[in-house]
C-alpha cells in the first residue's frame, strides 16, 4: 500500500474544485494499492471554498493562504504542512482544473514504479473538448528550443515539466527538496525538474492521466491595445506569467548571466513594442 500527499492550492472556482477532488477520490485502486492525504490551501477565496470542500469532504487538510501565495507560494505551503504531517511515499502536485482519468493515478505509480521511485513522474494532460490532443505535461530541451512530449505508451524522458499533475516520490523529495519559495506563480515547476536533473534526478511524462484546457490567451503586457501603464503592471504582476526578476533569477540559476540579462531586457522591450511582436507572432 502506497501513501500519497496530494498538494493542491486554490483560489475560487470551487465549482471546478469539488469536481476535481471528486475524480481524486474516485480513482481506480484507491484503498486497494494507494491511500491519499489530501492538503489544500485555500488563498483568500471568497466563494465559499473553505466551507464547501469541508462540508463535501471532510478528510481534506484545508491550510489558510495570505491572499497572495499565487501558485509556486501555494504548493510549497501545502507541501510544508504535508511533510510536517507525515513520511509519505510520494507527493502528488495536482491543479483544481485537472480532471484526472479513472487511471490517472494508476499510470503515475505505474511510472514510479518502472523507474524505482527515483525520478519526477510527469502526467500528460489532455483537452477535454477535444480529447487526444496534448495541453500540458512535460518536454525535452533541444537545440533551439524544446520539444514536447506526445504520449506514445511508453515513459518519455523530459527537461521540463508543467506542475499540473506530477508525482513526486519520496527520494527525490528528499535529494531536491520542495519548490523554491522565491518564485511567486510561474516557472517554479520547470525550476523543479532542472534543479533535480543537476543533482542526477531524471522527469518522465506519461500517458494522458487528466483532462485540463490550456490557458491560450496573451497575457495583457503583449497586447498593444492596452495603455503602457497597464502593460507595464501586468507585467510585475504574479498572473502576468513572465515576472522579470524570478524569470531572471530563472534563467541565471540555469542558463547563466548573460541569458538571464538577455531575457530581462528582452521581456521589457517586449512591453515598450508590444506591436512588432504581436506582427511576428
Amino acid at each position: 500500500m502506497f501513501h500519497f500527499a496530494v498538494l493542491m492550492t486554490v483560489f475560487n472556482r470551487i465549482d471546478k474544485t469539488l469536481i476535481c477532488l471528486d475524480k481524486l477520490f474516485s480513482s481506480d485502486n484507491l484503498g486497494s494499492k494507494f491511500q491519499l492525504q489530501v492538503f489544500l490551501v485555500d488563498d483568500g477565496s471568497t466563494d465559499d471554498t473553505w466551507k464547501k470542500v469541508s462540508e463535501s469532504f471532510p478528510s481534506v487538510h484545508l491550510i489558510k493562504g495570505s491572499g497572495s501565495l499565487y501558485w509556486n507560494r501555494g504548493m510549497y505551503t501545502a507541501w510544508q504542512a504535508a511533510a510536517a504531517y507525515s513520511n509519505f511515499d510520494a507527493f502528488l502536485w495536482l491543479n483544481n482544473d485537472t480532471i484526472l482519468l479513472k487511471n490517472g493515478i494508476q499510470n503515475l505509480l505505474d511510472g514510479a514504479i518502472e523507474t524505482s521511485w527515483r525520478s519526477i513522474i510527469c502526467g500528460s494532460i489532455q483537452s477535454a473538448e477535444n480529447p487526444g490532443t496534448l495541453t500540458y505535461g512535460g518536454c525535452r530541451i533541444v537545440p533551439g528550443g524544446f520539444r514536447v512530449n506526445y504520449p506514445n505508451g511508453a515513459l518519455l524522458p523530459c527537461d521540463l515539466i508543467n506542475g499540473n499533475c506530477v508525482l513526486i516520490p519520496e527520494y527525490v523529495f528528499l535529494k531536491v527538496g520542495m519548490l523554491d519559495y522565491k518564485f511567486t506563480h510561474a516557472i517554479g515547476d520547470n525550476d523543479y525538474s532542472l534543479r533535480a536533473l543537476k543533482k542526477g534526478i531524471r522527469s518522465y511524462s506519461t500517458e494522458f492521466v487528466a483532462t485540463c484546457e490550456k490557458n491560450e490567451h496573451l497575457p495583457a503586457w503583449c497586447h498593444p491595445s492596452k495603455p503602457f501603464f497597464v502593460r507595464i503592471k501586468n507585467l510585475y504582476h504574479p498572473l502576468g506569467r513572465n515576472e522579470p526578476l524570478n524569470f531572471f533569477r530563472f534563467k541565471f540559476r540555469h542558463y547563466g548571466i548573460v541569458p538571464a540579462i538577455k531575457s530581462f531586457i528582452s521581456l521589457h522591450l517586449r512591453v515598450l513594442f508590444p506591436s512588432v511582436w504581436i506582427n511576428r507572432s
